[in-house]
Order: structure tokens, then C-alpha cells, then sequence
């Protein structure tokens, strides 16, 4: 599962799953917590993560919305996604 960002210690990362598992989302790893979130709402539809990455995590997603979902479809393409600029 390829890295497509990472910052202040949370790791964000994309399945190459070709037509396997709508909706569009993207798994966050940080410590032990792991977590889902949706694309297009910017929410945790699965897990867990602390109350502060949580909120970093969200506010990134809804800052490079559009370029996940260019990573989903490449993804879903079968191809590599595109690296997105962390947080900072």
C-alpha cells in the first residue's frame, strides 16, 4: 500500500484495489491507531485515532480533496497514486 503523505507522525496511505472496495477513502496510520476516511466527507467512516490527529488528519483531507480523488482513480486504474504535500 503506497505512502501519500506523512506528517507529525501520522502516515497516510492508498490500497491499489481495483474495483474492489467504494466509497473513495484512504487509510491513516498513527502509533497503534488506524483509521478510514471517507473522501468525499472528509470523515472516519472506520477506527479510531487521537482527538488531535484526527482534527489534522480531517483538515488536510478537505485541503487536497480534489487530488485524493485523482489519487483514487488512479488507484482504482491500478496505477500509482501522485505524493500530496503533508501538512505543515
Amino acid at each position: 500500500m503506497p505512502t501519500i503523505s506523512m506528517f507529525y507522525g501520522i502516515i497516510v496511505r492508498m490500497y491499489y484495489v481495483p474495483k474492489e472496495h467504494p466509497p473513495p477513502h484512504f487509510h491513516v496510520y498513527y502509533g497503534e491507531h488506524k483509521a478510514i476516511i471517507d473522501i468525499h466527507t472528509c470523515e472516519v467512516i472506520q477506527g479510531d485515532l487521537p482527538r488531535k490527529q484526527s482534527k489534522l488528519v480531517l483538515a488536510w483531507a478537505e485541503l487536497h480533496q480534489e487530488e485524493l480523488m485523482a489519487d483514487w482513480e488512479l488507484v482504482m486504474n491500478g496505477e500509482e497514486p501522485f505524493k500530496i504535500k503533508p501538512l505543515q
